[in-house]
Parts: structure tokens; C-alpha cells; sequence
């Protein structure tokens, strides 16, 4: 999981935060350590999760 707050300057959309923090999840590879505690990559789920004051978009990735 990853949460992000909008930075309006480089996010116009809501849509556009939740997908850096998609982003961001694969170029840091997030899912290795549960690679190497033996947990299969069928298992692993990723979400992006991205603020603007009281709303929240949630994206699966």
C-alpha cells in the first residue's frame, strides 16, 4: 500500500495521485521482502491510495 496526499501543482486529478502511488510501489519494488518470506506473487495485492482533504480514491494495481 501506498498513500499519497495531492500535490495540486503536479497533480491535476485525483486520479493522477493514485496513480504515482502505483507507481511508486513497482519502481520501489515493494513486494520483495514478502517474495522472500514466501509469499507468492498470485497473494500480493497492491493499492494506491490518494488524499485531497476528505476525499480519498482507492485504485487496485
Amino acid at each position: 500500500m501506498e498513500f499519497k496526499v495531492q500535490d495540486r501543482i503536479e497533480e491535476k486529478e485525483l486520479s493522477d495521485t493514485v496513480d504515482a502511488a502505483l507507481k511508486q510501489i513497482k519502481e520501489k519494488e515493494y513486494e520483495t521482502v514478502l517474495i522472500e518470506k514466501g509469499i507468492s506473487k498470485e497473494k500480493i495485492r497492491r493499492y494506491g491510495f490518494a488524499f485531497q482533504g476528505k476525499r480519498v480514491l482507492i485504485r487496485k494495481g
